[in-house]
């Protein structure tokens, strides 16, 4: 923020773009990207590059013998050596363990740390490579503007997923204007806000409760209310953050989320959360099997099969495929059972249904094993919980009960809309650049004070 952004924004806006080509800033931001992901984990900046390149080379051959069976088998091939580097460096640990525990063999883990962004990055070129083979989108001849398309710095860490067709004619040529710097560094600034203010302070509840010896129903409620605001304020305000400077480079990436919290059924939430992942999976994964478009029962199926990939690409462990499935079981019964009930119910029962939902899906997300799965919920249903409320739950009651209020205010679409109203006001031209500049050292003073606290989506 304080070093690497000026700088790289620097020598981005004082590189020429001759006849309004982006080349030269094409440059730049691979560079700069290069750099960003080689301070952290140089091995796999090589890793990156390697598989940037093995795609563009395949796809120029994918093009080049078009309506021969043999694009197909490029293509194909394509999709596996991309998917392979995500299988091998994500989950063979998690299919070694479980082989192990199957047929008690002893096969050694790997034990390799994951290249940061790779479930982004993978989606993104395998986006490309399919999009490409059935002609949506042209074939990108320029390395340099395809690898600027998969590695730039931005958004690949931790999202949107953001499509070829989406950006295609923004990397060759791009408008700058002052405008879209300011607008780019409101939404970087609250989307850091979101991170550094309400996702951290949530999150230190989440702690203390996970290192609680309390057993009761309010800290179990209190826990799992907090976990949902930290992954909501830590998720979005990344995405906001990749927006923003997005709009910085000239690029325009689509809405990741849109006030998810407020769904009426956990279908409309699904189109709220996450929207690039779960669009991505629709169009890539539950059309090409059928969609609806099939027999009920291959229906069903195309169904969970789309959750529990979505589980899965969340992390290797079986707490996220059980999510996934979950999610996946409570849609076929939206689809084939409850949507009518649901229809006729008034919105705050609409609302509160999901909330429900929604909460009970973040303690399955959240939980290193079955075990703590069931202790949480046993614990806020009162089941497993010595009392309704300990003296350590009704201290921290008090201590964050105004963070919980304004994050859950926070997370709505209030806010905005006040915004939206005061916009039109002279003052407010005046008012708005103040309270982003306040925000921003209010901000740095936390970054300052604060310890290391990545994103949660950094670990996908």
């Amino acid at each position: 923020m304080y070093f690497f952004l000026p700088a790289t924004l620097i020598i981005y806006f004082i590189t020429p773009m001759p006849n309004g080509s982006a080349r030269l800033r094409n440059i730049v931001l691979l560079v700069a990207s290069i750099i960003f992901y080689a301070w952290g984990e140089p091995i796999f900046s090589v890793v990156k590059i390697a598989q940037c390149i093995i795609a563009w080379a395949l796809a120029l051959l994918i093009d080049k013998y078009r309506g021969y069976i043999i694009s197909k088998i490029i293509m194909i091939v394509s999709v596996a050596i991309t998917l392979s580097a995500l299988l091998i460096f994500k989950y063979a640990d998690f299919f070694i363990w479980n082989i192990n525990n199957l047929f008690n063999s002893n096969l050694g883990l790997l034990r390799l740390i994951l290249p940061i962004g790779i479930s982004f990055y993978t989606f993104q070129i395998l986006n490309y490579t399919i999009d490409l083979y059935f002609g949506k989108i042209k074939v990108n001849r320029n390395i340099i503007d395809f690898s600027t398309y998969v590695l730039k710095f931005p958004q690949l860490i931790a999202g949107p997923i953001v499509r070829y067709a989406d950006v295609e004619a923004t990397l060759s040529k791009r408008v700058h204007s002052i405008e879209d710097v300011a607008l780019g560094v409101r939404r970087f600034v609250i989307g850091l806000g979101k991170k550094v203010i309400f996702a951290n302070m949530m999150g230190e509840l989440v702690e203390i409760y996970k290192n609680s010896g309390e057993s009761s129903v309010l800290f179990a409620w209190m826990y799992v209310i907090a976990f949902a605001l930290q992954i909501y304020f830590d998720f979005s305000g990344y995405s906001d953050m990749a927006l923003g400077l997005g709009r910085i480079f000239g690029f325009r990436f689509l809405e990741n989320f849109n006030y998810p919290y407020i769904a009426k059924s956990i279908t409309d939430f699904w189109r709220r959360w996450h929207i690039s992942l779960s669009t991505w999976f629709r169009d890539y994964v539950y059309i090409p099997l059928g969609g609806n478009r099939v027999p009920g029962a291959k229906h069903v199926f195309n169904i969970l099969i789309v959750w529990l990939l979505t589980g899965f690409w969340h992390g290797a462990a079986w707490n996220f495929v059980l999510w996934g499935l979950y999610f996946g079981l409570i849609l076929l019964a939206e689809k084939f059972i409850l949507s009518k009930v649901l229809d006729k119910m008034p919105n705050f029962l609409r609302h509160s249904y999901v909330l429900i939902v929604v909460l009970i899906s973040w303690v399955f997300f959240n939980a290193y094993n079955f075990a703590e799965i069931n202790e949480t919920l046993s614990q806020m249903f009162g089941f497993g919980a010595d009392s309704f409320a300990g003296i350590e739950s009704l201290y921290y009651l008090r201590s964050y009960f105004i963070p919980l209020l304004i994050a859950s205010i926070g997370c709505t679409p209030i806010i905005k809309r006040l915004a939206d109203k005061l916009s039109t006001k002279k003052s407010f031209l005046i008012i708005e650049p103040i309270s982003i500049g306040v925000l921003l050292v209010f901000v740095t003073a936390f970054l300052v004070d604060g310890s290391f606290n990545p994103f949660i989506y950094f670990r996908f």
